[in-house]
Parts: C-alpha cells; structure tokens; sequence
C-alpha cells in the first residue's frame, strides 16, 4: 500500500507507579515510580515508528508546560509531532497502577486531549498518507470528537482506509456502545481489545464478538493479551495469530498501542492481515518487558 500514517490521538503525561504488594488503604505502600511520555495515540505512532514506517505523524493537543518535552520525546521516536499546543489546560496526565503480575490501573486526568479542535487539524496532514489511526479517546468528548470526525470524513474523501481504536473499556461503557458504534462508522478496521468487543456486542467470547462487529466494519483485530489477536471480516473469524511468549513481563501498559503500530506499519508495507497481525502481537510481547507505553530506546 504504501504512504505514511497519520495518528490522530493524544498524549499523555504518565506517572507509572509499580508496586510488588497489594496496595495498602490509608498508608504507605512501596513502589517505583516513574515519569514517562505516553497516550495510546502517540504509543502507537511510536511503535509504528518503531516498526519501520519511515513516515508517521500524531495530531495531539498538549499544555504549553510540558509541550516542548512531548514533543523532543516523539522525535527521538522517529514521530513528526503535528502539536495543538493549550495555553489554558495542563497537558492530560495518567497515573498507572502497575501490580506485581504487569497488570495496569489507569487514573486518567484528560484535560488538554479532550480540547483538541477542528482548526487544529489541516487537510495537508493527509498529504502522503496511505492509512488515517483515530484514538477512540478523542470520540468521549464534543470538541475533541468533531476534530476526529472531520479527520475521518477527510480522509475517506481521498480513499484513505482509516482504523479505530475504542481505547477504553471504561469511558466505552459511559458513552455507551451503540453510540460508540455510530461515531466510529465509517472505518475500514477496528481494534478493540477483548473487555471492549465484548462491551461493543454483549457478547462474551473473543472469535464471537470479532465476528460480529466484522459485519459493521470490513476488518476486525481483536487483542488477547498474551493469546494474540483474533481476525475477522464479513462476519466470520479469518485468522487467529498467537502471542509470542514473554519471560519477564514487567508492564503492560501501551501494550494494546504497541500492538496498533506493529499492525498498521506492517500493513502499511504490504502485508496481510495474518502478516500484520503477528508483526502487532510481536511489537506487544516487546511492549510489556518494558517500563511505560513507549518502544524503549
């Protein structure tokens, strides 16, 4: 296929708290803390980045105080940063609660993601694009939700395939699936991980829920965690990838990110789905042995 990728997303100040025990109400509870640049949007430009898509650039609205830090991160990354940058709002921040099994806990502080505008994006980022990512984030808000539609319309006037990540299982389940569905119509590829197919369709089983929204849009990735992905289009199951075994995980969080960039450089560069898939399952199995939602450099 070709051409760059465009990610319209977000990203995020993460303070990435890891803790062997239990957390302890009301006191202390030992853990080691860091701070990282993050946001699923901006995890997966960097892991597509990361991946071998030699061009790749993020939409992202972030506070002015930390505006020239996100920025300097991406371009290590290899990301072009197209930055809205907020002169009111702090830049979002997420607290990740990462316990003893890699298993994370986000407290998510949205503030200048949410506010990214439709004049903050420019129909020349689409110049040289072979494929359009949209954060579901960006769809739980009004401002940040008419940006990402009209991205969407955009490129779909050029015949540029667009994916969807839903992003979130608990903002998903306030907005509400059927409504989730309607604003993400449209796009040629869904990715979802398996608690958010399983909100999208009220179905519990992995290959089922993949199949069925399969039917609302032509392509479907369904992420397992550790098991891989599942594959779907025209309402059928057409592949199931498994993941690469992991040692010692150490984080999980932008594992499902990791996965979107490996995927989408991959299709980008040719492959096919199965292809891809296992190129996004293999960026996810790298993702979690390393502290943060970013490739470590």
């Amino acid at each position: 296929m070709g051409g760059g990728l465009l990610v319209v997303g977000e990203v995020v100040t993460d303070v990435v708290a890891r803790h062997a025990s239990a957390l302890v109400n009301g006191t202390d509870t030992t853990a080691r803390i860091r701070t990282l640049p993050g946001g699923a949007g901006a995890n997966a430009a960097c892991w597509a980045a990361r991946s071998g898509c030699p061009d790749v650039r993020l939409l992202a609205r972030t506070g002015a105080e930390s505006a020239a830090w996100h920025r300097d991160a991406l371009a290590r990354s290899g990301v072009r940063a197209l930055l809205a940058v907020d002169e009111e709002v702090a830049s979002a921040t997420v607290i990740a609660l990462v316990d003893a099994t890699a298993e994370r806990t986000f407290l998510t502080d949205s503030r200048a993601v949410l506010r990214l505008a439709v004049e903050d994006f420019s129909p020349a980022m689409l110049d040289g694009v072979g494929r359009l990512h949209v954060s579901g984030y960006l769809l739980f808000a009004g401002a940040s939700r008419d940006a990402a539609l009209l991205a969407v319309r955009t490129a779909r006037e050029r015949n540029i395939p667009v994916s969807v990540d839903p992003a979130s299982a608990g903002f998903l389940a306030e907005l509400g699936p059927g409504r989730f569905l309607e604003l993400a119509e449209g796009a040629e590829l869904l990715l979802p991980n398996a608690d958010e197919a399983r909100l999208l369709t009220g179905l519990a089983e992995p290959d089922a829920a993949a199949a069925e929204l399969s039917r609302r849009f032509p392509k479907v990735a369904v992420t397992l965690g550790a098991r891989g992905a599942v594959l779907a289009a025209g309402g059928a199951v057409t592949g199931r990838v498994a993941g690469p075994p992991v040692r010692e995980p150490v984080d999980s969080t932008g594992a499902g990110d990791a996965f979107t960039g490996g995927f989408l450089a991959a299709l980008l560069a040719g492959a096919d789905d199965a292809t891809a898939a296992g190129a996004g399952c293999r960026a996810g199995a790298e993702a979690v042995t390393t502290v943060g939602g970013r490739p470590a450099r």
